[in-house]
């Protein structure tokens, strides 16, 4: 069984940093991300940042402050947040691929595992 696991999430000052986990059990993918469901938004996940092989994308809002990253030895997806502010505060989740385009990264409808999300708030 494939398996997708966050943690890392908890309540942060505006301005702190935070760093996500996402452990990866049962294969390997071709293809990572983070997506985000915010307050008033709870109906569909906003790509947030992937990773493949041979690239990383970000979302505008986090580019810059946020990086995507991945240990192999640790079968573990990461997502290192700076200055975080109160429009970041929303439940993180991870996702992976078998495959993927350039064109489909940034749609939740593409990654076909998931996890179950931790909630990341941000106080002002």
């Amino acid at each position: 069984q494939v398996h997708l696991v966050e943690s890392g999430g908890g309540l942060v000052q505006a301005g702190g940093s935070l760093t996500l986990s996402c452990a990866v059990s049962g294969r390997t993918f071709e293809i990572y991300g983070w997506f985000r469901r915010t307050p008033g938004k709870e109906q569909q996940r906003e790509f947030v940042a992937a990773l493949t092989k041979t690239n990383t994308y970000y979302t505008d809002s986090v580019k810059g402050r946020f990086t995507i990253s991945k240990d192999d030895a640790k079968s573990t997806l990461y997502l290192r947040m700076n200055s975080l502010n109160p429009e970041d505060t929303a439940r993180y989740y991870c996702a992976a691929d078998q495959a993927y385009t350039a064109n489909f990264y940034n749609r939740e409808g593409f990654y076909d595992y998931w996890g179950q999300g931790t909630q990341v708030t941000i106080s002002s």
